[in-house]
């Protein structure tokens, strides 16, 4: 646990430019009981973190920061036994299935394959 938030905090200097360099933590909290963790950070320059696990290793959290551009970079998360899953609006977005496609898988879903019968009965064994 010590390590992920060590991570997130890797990130969130990562995130700030040379002019930060003078930054400071405005608040910090952290807590670690046997039941999870939990803790939280906000800098003078805009950089925030927040997380809460259990002890079955679930996470779940946030973080932002202000780019180089000046654009608010924000980030929710969750990591449990599905991987890490994170929503942003700044994230890539798939294309959408084209329309062909949709029709396909429709046709598809709607004509279920027919089991092909042998083209001839075989004749029982013999005894004998």
């Amino acid at each position: 646990m010590f390590k992920f938030v060590v991570l997130c905090a890797l990130i969130a200097s990562a995130a700030a430019t040379s002019d930060d360099a003078n930054a400071e933590v405005t608040r910090f909290t952290a807590d670690v009981h046997e039941h999870g963790f939990q803790y939280a950070f906000d800098t003078t320059n805009a950089i925030h973190a927040a997380a809460t696990g259990g002890a079955d290793g679930d996470h779940q959290g946030d973080f932002a920061w202000i780019s180089p551009e000046g654009e608010h970079v924000a980030v929710q998360y969750v990591a449990d036994e599905n991987g890490y899953q994170p929503d942003s609006a700044l994230l890539p977005t798939p294309p959408p299935i084209p329309d062909a496609i949709l029709k396909a898988l429709e046709y598809i879903r709607t004509h279920p394959q027919q089991e092909e019968k042998p083209a001839f009965k075989a004749a029982p064994a013999r005894r004998g």
